[in-house]
């Protein structure tokens, strides 16, 4: 039996974007939804847990206007928000933030809290910016050969199948620096290209020939992948990356290239962590 989605919610406008979100998740791919706020120690008392319960219960009213019938849970938590969100994400199908909140969710993006949580939830963690206000019908997914970005491919095939979506799958190779002189080397250089694009592709086919139902396309292209999955992204709905992989995508959930993604891509951000995954 799949868990829920768990979205996190602090009463601010990052986080109900991230409600509306979830409840959109939730009802497409026919999933509970459990909404949770995290009251921490110092903003307890009768003011405090008034204003975390007010919050709570706004959010799970939002949710419900907009989800149809998706069944929603809401519970306020005590205790210290990163670890409250990673326990939360145990049990997830996918636990969905927003991108910056206050209180405890401040600097969701780049903050501690941010990084705390996306680098060991137990499975995937998407990060909503802000309100989806443009439909696209794409869905973006990063690939780079390793097992997480074969994760994150699962997922993004889930996810475009619900939303009736076009699915297009990125690979980014960046050639090694070498001296200006050395001009030779560019030979070598389109040569390795071309045989890594090759087996993206290769990569890809089965992954379309396996999910007949959802339109597959795919891009090679040479340059870094923050910069290619960021211009891939711009229309679409969702990108999604693999939370560890290699090559252009190493050290996806904390390193330059997650930390790019979520700077610039304009739509929310999905990082899929294999549950196999300690850490």
């Amino acid at each position: 039996m799949r868990g829920p989605i768990v979205a996190a919610v602090d009463g601010s406008a990052s986080s109900t974007a991230a409600v509306e979100w979830a409840a959109g998740d939730a009802q497409r791919r026919g999933l509970p939804l459990r909404l949770v706020h995290v009251c921490e120690q110092w903003v307890l008392g009768v003011d405090g847990a008034r204003y975390c319960m007010g919050a709570l219960e706004a959010a799970a009213g939002r949710a419900r206007a907009i989800g149809g019938g998706v069944e929603v849970t809401a519970e306020m938590l005590a205790g210290n928000v990163i670890d409250a969100l990673i326990v939360e994400s145990a049990a997830a199908d996918s636990l969905v933030l927003g991108s910056r909140g206050m209180g405890g969710f401040a600097g969701m993006v780049l903050g501690s809290v941010g990084r705390a949580v996306a680098g060991h939830a137990a499975g995937t963690v998407v990060v909503v910016r802000g309100v989806v206000a443009v439909r696209h019908d794409l869905v973006v997914a990063g690939d780079d050969g390793s097992a997480a970005s074969r994760e994150a491919m699962a997922y993004a095939v889930e996810q475009a199948r619900a939303r009736r979506a076009r699915l297009h799958v990125v690979y980014a190779w960046e050639a090694p620096a070498v001296s200006p002189y050395w001009a030779a080397y560019s030979h070598l250089l389109a040569d390795s290209f071309q045989e890594e694009a090759r087996a993206a592709q290769a990569r890809v086919n089965p992954c379309r020939s396996e999910n007949p139902d959802v339109v597959i396309t795919d891009e090679q292209v040479r340059g870094h992948p923050v910069a290619a999955l960021t211009e891939a992204a711009a229309a679409a709905d969702l990108v999604v990356v693999g939370s560890r992989g290699r090559g252009g995508f190493s050290s996806a959930v904390l390193g330059s290239v997650s930390h790019g993604v979520l700077h610039h891509a304009a739509c929310p951000v999905a990082v899929v962590r294999p549950r196999a995954e300690k850490g």
